[in-house]
C-alpha cells in the first residue's frame, strides 16, 4: 500500500509504513536503504514525502535515517555499510571501536572493507579498503558486521606508520584479553605479504612470555636481552593487602622488581597506588625500580647498568655485558 493519507490536524500527510519496512528500520538502528524500502512495498512517492517533510533524512546516497534529529554514531555506521554494499564489513579503527579494542568511539571517518573486485565510487565520510579476505574476515557474531578481532588487529598493525605503532595494536589486544598471542601468530602466518610481519612475529614471541605493552617489549628487547641480564618473570602474581596484583618484571631469585610506567597504563591519578604497592613490596624485601618510556628508549644501556648493579648487590653473579661497540653501559 503506497497511498498518502491525511493526518488530520497534524498539518502534514500521513504515510503508511508496511510491516516489513518498520521491521527493517528497527533491525538497522533506524536506518534503511531506498531499495530495501521499495522491496517492502513502500512506494517512491511516499519516500519522497517522508524526506520532504523531514521525517526521514538522507545520510548517504540512497540511504536514509527514519527519524528527526542528529543521526547517532550507530546509525552512521549502518548507513555506511548499506551504501558500501551487501558484502561490506566495518574494519580497521571502526571495527576496533565495536570490538572493544579502543576505549571509546572514533570520531573520524568510518572504515569499511569490501571484496577486492567491488567497484564502488567514493562514499562521503567513509574510507574503503579492498581485499580478497573481506568475506572470510567477517566476524559471524558481531553486529553491525565487522572484521574478526585477529583481522582487525593485523589490519591496523599492517597500516601502521612505525613498528612501535604496530606493536601497540598487538599488545593492546593481548592486554585486554581479546585474543591470545598464539591466535594472533596463526593469523600473521596466514598473511604471507604483510607490512611489519617479521617484527610482529618477534613481538608475539615476547607476548608469549607475558609482555603486555610496547614499553615492556622495549625493555626486554633493548635492555634485558642484549645486556645478558637474567630473565625476569613477566606479570608476576603477588598478594598485596590480601589481593592479587601483577608486577611487570620480577627477578624472583634476587627480590628485584622492574616496573615500567607507560602514561596509558599508569595515569597520574594512579601514582599513589603505585607508591603503596612499592612500599608493600619493600616490606616483603622486594626492591622496586621504575622506568618510563624515555628511560628505556633513550638510555637502555644506562637502565641495564642500574638494574645489573641492584641485582649484583642481591646476589646475581653476572656479569652484565655490553650490547655492542657503542654501548653506553658503565
Amino acid at each position: 500500500m503506497d497511498e498518502e493519507r491525511s493526518a488530520g490536524d497534524a498539518g502534514f500527510v500521513g504515510i503508511y509504513l508496511p510491516e516489513g519496512c518498520r521491521a527493517m528500520i528497527a533491525l538497522q538502528r533506524g536506518v534503511i536503504a531506498r531499495q530495501q524500502a521499495l522491496e517492502t512495498g513502500l512506494g517512491p512517492n511516499s519516500i519522497e514525502t517522508l524526506l520532504r517533510t523531514g521525517r526521514w533524512q538522507r545520510v548517504q546516497r540512497g540511504v536514509y535515517v527514519a527519524f528527526t534529529g542528529p543521526p547517532s554514531r550507530e546509525a552512521l555506521l549502518e548507513a555506511a555499510l548499506l551504501r558500501a554494499g551487501p558484502d561490506a564489513v566495518l574494519s580497521h579503527r571502526t571495527a576496533a571501536e565495536i570490538l572493544g579494542l579502543t576505549g571509546s568511539h572514533h570520531d573520524g571517518p568510518v572504515h569499511v572493507t569490501v571484496p577486492k573486485n567491488t567497484h564502488r565510487a567514493q562514499i562521503r565520510g567513509v574510507v574503503i579498503h579492498r581485499t580478497e579476505r573481506a568475506v572470510a574476515s567477517r566476524d559471524p557474531y558481531a553486529f553491525p558486521p565487522c572484521t574478526r578481532i585477529e583481522d582487525t588487529v593485523l589490519d591496523l598493525a599492517g597500516s601502521s606508520r612505525t613498528a612501535d605503532e604496530a606493536y601497540g595494536w598487538v599488545y593492546r589486544a593481548a592486554g585486554k584479553w581479546l585474543i591470545s598471542p598464539g591466535q594472533l601468530r596463526e593469523a600473521v602466518l596466514q598473511r604471507t605479504r604483510m607490512r611489519w610481519r617479521p617484527e610482529l612475529l618477534r613481538a608475539l614471541e615476547a607476548a608469549d612470555d607475558g609482555v603486555r605493552s610496547n614499553l615492556e617489549y622495549r625493555y626486554v628487547r633493548d635492555v634485558e636481552r642484549p645486556h645478558r641480564l637474567p630473565r625476569a618473570t613477566r606479570q608476576a602474581r603477588v598478594i598485596r593487602y590480601g589481593k592479587p596484583c601483577y608486577l611487570d618484571n620480577l627477578y624472583e631469585d634476587y627480590l628485584v622488581c622492574v616496573e615500567l610506567d607507560g602514561i596509558e597504563a599508569h595515569p597520574r591519578d594512579e601514582r599513589w597506588r603505585d607508591f603503596r604497592r612499592d612500599n608493600a613490596g619493600a616490606a616483603d624485601g622486594i626492591v622496586t625500580l621504575r622506568y618510563g618510556w624515555s628511560d628505556v628508549t633513550q638510555s637502555p644501556c644506562g637502565v641495564a647498568g642500574q638494574v645489573a648493579a641492584v641485582l649484583q648487590k642481591r646476589g646475581w653473579a653476572g656479569p652484565v655485558r655490553r650490547c655492542g661497540p657503542s654501548c653506553g653501559l658503565r
